[in-house]
């Protein structure tokens, strides 16, 4: 999904990239946006479905509920769709993703800024089209009382869904707990990734685009430990992606 202007085109052109170097079968790549030029013709776009939520939360993650509507309100998908947020590098085969754990309606990265609480980092999840709608109409009937309660989408998504079933933690990491080298540390040591990832998302900032620069925006108070080295391999990345896409479009 894109809406606004923190993302640009080129996002979602990486994206799709990544995603066909990194899926071995046919695909499927829909961007739900209220921008579509730019976007590379491989792409199906739609637009960007709107959330009856009141200023700013329908502008906010709180926008993504509607992936759990019916199917003839989300353009007449059906089955199981992979969601993935603009922000994360691909580095690994995403085959298993729509293979693990298949009877499951919901299959979601862990939060690991909240070690220990079982909550979902909806970066990257699986969801069976209406199968979990309750999330969507529970939210508009008692939005007052549950965004009074929860302070962000993931964590309603996961006291809320019937069953919570998370990735093996290995296949997806965040970008500042598990790439960037601890303080001091972070001064001279470039940002790496665990081996065995195949998604590396990037909650907040740095994006993708600073953190390849090694830029952190922050006030400068903060620079004394939000600091990080260029991390090259993030453009490795996109350049396989884009080179390893082509060839694939050859096939």
């Amino acid at each position: 999904m894109k809406w606004g202007q923190l993302y640009g085109p080129e996002y979602v052109n990486r994206l799709y990239a990544m995603v066909r170097a990194n899926i071995a079968g046919p695909l499927r790549f829909v961007c739900l946006t209220d921008e579509r030029a730019g976007i590379r013709p491989e792409v199906e776009c739609h637009d960007c479905p709107e959330i009856a939520l009141p200023a700013p939360y329908n502008r906010r993650g709180w926008r993504k509920l509607t992936t759990y509507a019916a199917s003839e309100q989300l353009f007449g998908f059906s089955g199981q769709w992979l969601f993935l947020d603009l922000d994360v590098v691909i580095l690994g085969s995403l085959d298993d993703f729509f293979t693990y754990q298949p009877e499951k309606s919901f299959v979601v990265m862990r939060n690991w800024t909240q070690p220990g609480r079982n909550i979902g980092n909806t970066s990257v999840y699986r969801f069976t089209v209406g199968a979990d709608e309750y999330l969507l109409t529970r939210l508009l009937a008692e939005q007052d009382a549950i965004l009074a309660t929860f302070r962000n989408s993931q964590t309603y998504i996961s006291r809320t869904v019937r069953e919570l079933v998370f990735w093996p933690d290995a296949w997806c990491v965040l970008f500042k707990t598990h790439c960037v080298p601890p303080w001091p540390l972070r001064f001279w040591k470039t940002p790496t990734h665990p081996a065995d990832a195949r998604v590396v998302a990037f909650p907040g900032v740095p994006n993708p685009h600073e953190a390849v620069d090694g830029r952190w925006p922050a006030p400068a108070w903060k620079k004394s430990y939000k600091f990080i080295r260029p991390a090259p391999w993030i453009r490795a990345a996109w350049d396989h992606a884009e080179a390893r896409a082509a060839e694939r479009a050859l096939d």
